[in-house]
C-alpha cells in the first residue's frame, strides 16, 4: 500500500514539474475547487477541523493565484478583485462555518476555472 501511495505522489510530482503554466493554473482552481468540496464536507459533518484545513487550503490557492497576477495586463487588476473577494468569502465561511457562504465562493471558483479553460481553449493551450 506504501509502494502505491508513493507512486501516486510520484505521478502528481511529476505532473506539475511538467505542466505549462496555464497548466498548473487549470490545477490550482481544480484543487482550491476540491478543498471548498472537503470542506463543504467538513461543515456537513460538523467536523470542524476537517472544515477548517481544508477552507484554508482553499484560501492559500487562492493567495498563490493572486501572486501569480501579471499587473501588466489590465485584466490582472479584474482578477485581483475577484480574488480578492473570493478569499474574503472564504474566510468568512472558515470563521463562521457558514455552508452558503462557501458555497458561494466555490461557484466563483467555478466561474473563474471555466473562464480560464475558454482561455485556454481559445489559445490552443490546452
Amino acid at each position: 500500500m506504501a509502494q502505491l501511495k508513493n507512486a501516486a505522489q510520484l505521478y502528481q510530482h511529476n505532473s506539475v514539474q511538467t505542466a505549462s503554466p496555464a497548466k498548473i493554473i487549470l490545477m490550482l482552481y481544480d484543487g482550491a475547487i476540491k478543498f471548498c468540496n472537503m470542506g463543504l464536507d467538513g461543515i456537513r459533518e460538523n467536523n470542524i477541523l476537517k472544515a477548517n484545513t481544508n477552507i484554508k487550503k482553499a484560501e492559500n490557492i487562492i493567495v498563490q493565484l493572486r501572486m501569480d497576477l501579471d499587473m501588466k495586463y489590465p485584466v490582472a487588476k479584474e482578477f485581483d478583485q475577484v480574488y480578492d473577494y473570493i478569499y474574503r468569502r472564504l474566510v468568512e465561511a472558515n470563521m463562521k462555518k457558514d455552508k452558503e457562504v462557501l458555497e458561494e465562493a466555490l461557484e466563483h471558483i467555478k466561474t473563474m476555472r471555466d473562464t480560464w479553460i475558454e482561455v485556454m481553449r481559445l489559445n490552443n493551450v490546452v
